[in-house]
């Protein structure tokens, strides 16, 4: 099964993401592959996601995405993907590292008509003490950048953690002001295949414009974090909550392992 291949990644490229905080990489499932993943992700979103308001209706957050997360507990053909050891062998590569735990997957799917994704670091949200955590963002058809493909300011992640700013309106105008004022570097690719993916780490700043098209944009995320990673303290609500939903039973200073956390490489 491809999934349990592996895919190459040179010393280049693990020198290109650990300066810029990001890489996009090319089939990282080939498109041939993709169709029964997709296939049980859009099924499991429709059964898990509740969001039934227009919308006009929902805040700047409501509007980014149609969030729903952890699918793998809810469907076999979803765990496949989810456990796949070519993608985390490509997170551990990237950051450096023997092994990787699971933190949990989110589909993200941005509707025909959706709005900004505001600017923001992923690593809010963990109660993870390491740097070593990676998103892997794929997207499941052929899109292009007004479809809403993610724009990243390179080489922000070696701020670190910038404060209990969550997504937001406030995230968008507060960091898009820091990115300008630092001058960073921002990249966002103009079109990417089916299967193709990027890495990003948890501290790098990011967004995503509207989706102008009439189609929607379909991305599946996995994130994962280094083995041996402690909890963190649960210094903004959003990390309790996090800690409640991702790491069950654990409190600071904890290993960062629960059942949803296997080792996946």
């Amino acid at each position: 099964m491809i999934l349990n291949t592996k895919y190459p990644i040179s010393d280049a490229q693990v020198t290109h993401y650990q300066r810029d905080g990001h890489i996009l990489l090319d089939k990282v499932l080939p498109a041939d592959h993709i169709p029964p993943y997709h296939d049980a992700i859009v099924q499991t979103v429709a059964e898990r996601n509740k969001e039934t308001r227009a919308l006009k209706d929902r805040d700047t957050y409501g509007m980014a995405f149609l969030q729903t997360t952890n699918l793998w507990v809810y469907n076999a053909r979803v765990k496949e993907y989810v456990m796949a050891k070519r993608f985390a062998s490509i997170a551990a590569r990237l950051m450096g590292v023997e092994r990787v735990r699971l933190y949990h997957d989110q589909a993200l799917f941005k509707e025909a008509g959706g709005g900004i994704t505001p600017w923001h670091q992923d690593q809010h949200y963990w109660p993870l003490a390491t740097n070593k955590t990676v998103t892997m963002w794929m997207t499941l058809a052929d899109i292009h950048a007004d479809m809403g493909t993610l724009r990243f300011a390179s080489g922000s992640h070696v701020e670190g953690y910038l404060g209990d700013i969550p997504i937001s309106d406030e995230s968008e105008a507060q960091l898009r002001q820091f990115v300008e004022r630092k001058g960073f570097t921002l990249a966002q690719a103009e079109t990417m295949s089916a299967g193709a993916a990027t890495f990003h780490s948890g501290w790098t700043l990011h967004s995503a414009p509207p989706n102008h098209s009439e189609k929607m944009r379909p991305a599946m995320t996995v994130i994962y974090y280094a083995d041996g990673t402690r909890v963190s303290e649960l210094d903004n609500k959003n990390r309790v909550s996090d800690r409640d939903h991702w790491l069950p039973g654990t409190e600071p200073g904890d290993l960062a392992a629960s059942h949803l956390n296997p080792v996946l490489d």
